[in-house]
């Protein structure tokens, strides 16, 4: 069984540092998704009040809608609906009412990219496929970044 301390936050976070500068992350975070997340992907993340979608095959999508948008230093998107439907899961809608978000800060030569789910916590069901996707998935944008090829999930 696993223990949180309640007085750090409850939520997953996760930071890489990548030989980028920060427009360039913010951009690829806003603009170019389907290069490092997955090719399955619908609307815009561009602006603020706009709804994209995000899918991994048949049976797993996010629909999210862009809350905030600071130039080249933080996104947020709140998720309105999601399923994952994987049959070790009961509770296949677990994003739904969850918050996104992207810190990002140049330092020096460097960009910080920080992402924090709210709401994905330890004892969330998927806590644990949920948090790997987020590792792939952000090594891939580190990757994208740095080479200009990503390795999001194909069609």
């Amino acid at each position: 069984m696993k223990t949180m301390n309640k007085t750090n936050a409850d939520h997953y976070t996760h930071a890489i540092e990548v030989s980028t500068a920060a427009d360039k992350a913010y951009n690829a975070v806003t603009q170019q998704i389907p290069l490092w997340w997955t090719e399955m992907f619908e609307g815009t993340a561009a602006k603020v009040g706009a709804v994209f979608t995000i899918r991994f095959g048949d049976n797993i999508y996010k629909t999210m809608r862009v809350k905030e948008l600071v130039d080249h230093s933080k996104v947020i998107w709140d998720v309105e609906d999601s399923l994952i439907a994987l049959p070790e899961l009961n509770n296949q809608t677990e994003w739904i009412g969850t918050t996104i978000i992207w810190n990002i800060e140049q330092k020096e030569n460097l960009t910080q990219l920080q992402v924090t789910h709210i709401g994905l916590s330890p004892d969330v069901e998927c806590y644990d496929i949920c948090s790997d996707g987020w590792l792939q998935f952000m090594n891939s944008l580190k990757l994208f970044l740095e080479t200009g090829k990503g390795s999001p999930y194909k069609k």
